[in-house]
């Protein structure tokens, strides 16, 4: 399983950074919205969707991040309308941060179609746009935000397997614990700063600011992680799917950057007006 997970790690990440780099904002545009039409059908899986709808879904989030995107210059890279993706990005970042804590604490389920249609907009709509528009910004700007949570979710594994001793939340996650919150904590402060000191970016007084926002930042992407862990154990299922050898599927690999993209997406756009 471990070679699984690592053959296919280095390919997505080889297809990635080709995507990245290569493709023109029209074509990036259409891959992510594509990867949230699929996200969407595996969502369906999650909330346990008759086919139909679950087709219809993957149609209809797919369809919805090309408008939006379009609408929002991220077809030419011009953000000509990105005032469009302020409310996406917002309702996320209020849905993470303040409801999710509690969906996790009560164990609430995806009870009804509408609801779970509704909360899927919001977890995989802003995610995908977020994707576009940090890729507009630069493709090292939206590497270097997966970046931090590869890095986080990574240590966190290997540090839980090497220190773990108390469950993090054991109804929803049992693998996951403390110590490896803490593992995942320490390498993103340890990389964030890392990286500021290759940048020469210099920031007197300003440690303690980006400390707690990295920590902030790998707390969210842990929710993220645990959310999905929720409703997969609530739906029964292993994985969200099984197109990814080794790593289940999409949903598997973004859940926790559907917490954290659009939140930093959010905060960009708020420093360059």
């Amino acid at each position: 399983m471990l070679k699984d997970r690592v053959i296919t790690a280095v390919l997505l990440l080889v297809a990635l950074l080709v995507a990245v780099f290569l493709l023109p904002a029209a074509g990036w545009m259409l891959l992510c919205a594509a990867l949230c039409g699929a996200a969407a059908w595996e969502w369906g899986g999650l909330a346990r969707f008759e086919r139909p709808l679950r087709m219809m879904s993957a149609i209809v989030f797919g369809v919805t991040c090309l408008m939006v995107g379009y609408m929002a210059g991220l077809a030419d890279g011009s953000l000509s309308g990105g005032i469009l993706l302020l409310p996406l990005y917002l309702v996320s970042g209020l849905f993470w941060i303040f409801l999710v804590p509690l969906w996790l604490a009560r164990k609430w389920s995806l009870s009804s179609p509408t609801l779970a249609s509704l909360v899927g907009f919001v977890v995989l709509i802003p995610t995908a746009l977020a994707m576009m528009h940090l890729r507009t910004l630069g493709p090292w700007v939206l590497l270097g935000t997966m970046a931090v949570v590869w890095v986080a979710d990574i240590a966190a594994y290997f540090s839980g397997r090497a220190f773990g001793r108390h469950k993090l939340a054991p109804s929803i996650s049992p693998g996951k614990t403390w110590e490896g919150a803490a593992g995942a904590a320490l390498a993103v402060l340890i990389f964030g700063f890392g990286v500021l000191v290759w940048l020469g970016a210099s920031q007197p007084g300003g440690a303690l600011a980006i400390s707690v926002a990295l920590l902030a930042w790998t707390a969210i992407s842990i929710i993220g992680d645990l959310f999905e862990s929720l409703l997969k154990r609530q739906a029964g299922l292993k994985d969200s799917g099984s197109i990814l050898p080794g790593h289940g599927g999409i949903l598997d690999r973004i859940d926790s950057l559907t917490s954290t993209l659009p939140l930093v997406a959010f905060a960009a756009m708020l420093l360059a007006r």
